[in-house]
């Protein structure tokens, strides 16, 4: 789709090529910036990247807490207990705790 557009777009204005395919400007210009800086039109990988929990860190006090709740590792973090969880879940570690009923 996006060599159509460029092929397109090397002959008709940018505005026409939007409307014709029915894609934003903004589009079209960040392809064209994207082949004058490599050449090629294929998308850039994603690159997410850990905010404020480092991974190895988290993996090394959940090793040294094995009986810590998410909020009490959050506190350590400082970050909320559901961040917790879901970086633990990216980290793919699980934790059950089970009850004891008495």
């Amino acid at each position: 789709m996006r060599e159509k557009v460029m092929a397109y777009r090397a002959s008709h204005s940018i505005r026409k090529t939007a409307k014709t395919y029915g894609i934003s400007v903004r589009a079209i210009q960040d392809w064209e910036k994207i082949q004058a800086e490599t050449g090629r039109l294929e998308k850039k990988p994603l690159e997410r990247k850990w905010r404020k929990i480092d991974p190895e860190k988290l993996r090394i006090y959940v090793a040294e807490n094995p009986d810590a709740f998410l909020e009490e590792i959050g506190e350590a973090f400082e970050c909320s207990g559901e961040a917790i969880r879901l970086a633990l879940k990216k980290l793919k570690i699980t934790r059950k705790k089970n009850k004891k009923i008495h």
